[in-house]
């Protein structure tokens, strides 16, 4: 039914802003802790046991804030501990995953170009990566190589960089930024969820039970919560990059998102070396800036967008669309109307690529898009934006008819 695709659309805006939502509240604290934990003054006449302190005014008041690297001689009867804004955005990330992804593989996971495989095959090759790519991570940290933290973060970079490379051989453009940001996030969220939280746990049990903690619990978590500070920006940059074909959609993606990676060090640099009084260093902001402007030009020069340009076969989904009566017309409306910037060489005038990637110029292509153009341009006017190309009302309801008359007609699912 064509209401079903429209209550879909409103539950991916709903889980997309609980992300958003829980995203934030997770990115803030970490940030807000690191700050913190960076920011922290010794003095004398400190409490048996503490690291520091640090006096913070917000919101009409004063907070005294003391770190102890262990535990304070009486322990509290009231521990706030900071993990769910973690657990909650890993989870409202997968059912977006689950949602967009995996419910339209066709046409966001699935690039017959670069791997023709079927939905359900398309779907454990990201779940496995995504899973399979902790125990590796988890593996290598544990490993001799983890005891050197400079040694085993280039080594991780490269792991990433392959990954980068790996995903664009397996799915879209699109697709392969997403599930590098997913993989990512994995590795962050399951350093909580499997690391960070349960150190802490034992730790607090040890004290409980008049026992001294083991140090490397805390030396662990704190290795782990360093790779989460370094690593979140890219991450950012990879969620918000399906808005961006010039990032996904090129022949030079995987290095792009490699580069993506460099840039969040160099950021996060700034901000720790910032936030410990250890001085401005400026430079990271010209690294930051060369790195970027690398981005651009492997993105427009050459300008290859993904696709080799052949005609695409419709799928047996598509199909119907593409068979319906009214199909020739709501072709010839598409091109007059969208194609002008969904092409893959748009006309309209400071476009160079297509939004969102989207191409809208074969039959497959138009079939393909069928519920956005639909959602987009039939039941709504979001596009085109200001309505420019000066679409009509009766264009409008032809797009609606042509799509409802076919999910109506019990071809589609």
């Amino acid at each position: 039914m064509y209401e079903f695709a429209i209550a879909w659309d409103w539950m991916s805006f709903a889980v997309r802003w609980l992300h958003v939502i829980t995203g934030i509240a997770w990115i803030g604290s970490s940030f807000y802790f690191v700050a913190l934990d960076l920011g922290l003054r010794q003095r004398p006449g400190l409490p048996v046991g503490a690291y520091g302190e640090e006096w913070q005014v917000h919101g009409g008041g004063f907070y005294h804030i003391q770190k102890y690297l262990v535990a304070p001689e009486q322990m509290p009867e009231h521990l706030t501990w900071f993990k769910w804004e973690s657990y909650a955005t890993w989870l409202s990330g997968f059912a977006m995953l689950c949602i967009v992804y995996y419910a339209g593989a066709d046409l966001y996971l699935i690039d017959p170009h670069v791997l023709d495989v079927s939905r359900p095959v398309a779907i454990v090759i990201s779940l496995a990566s995504i899973f399979g790519g902790w125990i590796i991570y988890d593996t290598i940290c544990k490993s001799p190589l983890g005891r050197n933290d400079t040694q085993l973060m280039v080594l991780l970079y490269f792991v990433l960089v392959g990954m980068a490379w790996g995903y664009t051989q397996l799915f879209t453009g699109r697709a392969a930024f997403l599930h590098l940001g997913a993989f990512t996030a994995t590795i962050m969220s399951a350093n909580v969820f499997m690391i960070i939280i349960p150190n802490q746990k034992k730790v607090v049990a040890a004290l409980i039970a008049g026992k001294v903690p083991d140090p490397a619990l805390g030396k662990q978590a704190k290795q782990r919560s360093t790779h989460n500070n370094y690593l979140t920006l890219p991450v950012l940059f990879l969620m918000l990059s399906n808005h961006y074909p010039l990032a996904f959609g090129t022949k030079y993606n995987w290095i792009i998102a490699s580069l993506v990676f460099l840039m969040g060090v160099t950021i996060r640099h700034w901000f720790n070396t910032r936030h410990a009084r250890k001085g401005d260093p400026t430079w990271t902001w010209l690294v930051t800036a060369i790195l970027f402007i690398i981005i651009m030009w492997l993105s427009t020069v050459p300008k290859i967008l993904s696709g080799d340009g052949a005609e695409e076969k419709v799928s047996a989904v598509q199909q119907p669309f593409v068979s319906a009566e009214a199909f020739p017309k709501v072709k010839d409306t598409i091109l007059g109307r969208c194609s002008m910037c969904h092409a893959k060489e748009p006309g309209w005038e400071g476009i160079i690529a297509p939004p969102k990637g989207v191409v809208l110029e074969t039959d497959r292509e138009i079939a393909a898009h069928a519920r956005e153009i639909y959602l987009q341009a039939g039941r709504s006017h979001a596009m085109p934006p200001a309505n420019v190309s000066g679409i009509t009302d009766e264009e409008r309801r032809l797009l609606a008819s042509w799509y409802e008359t076919t999910v109506q007609g019990g071809t589609v699912q």
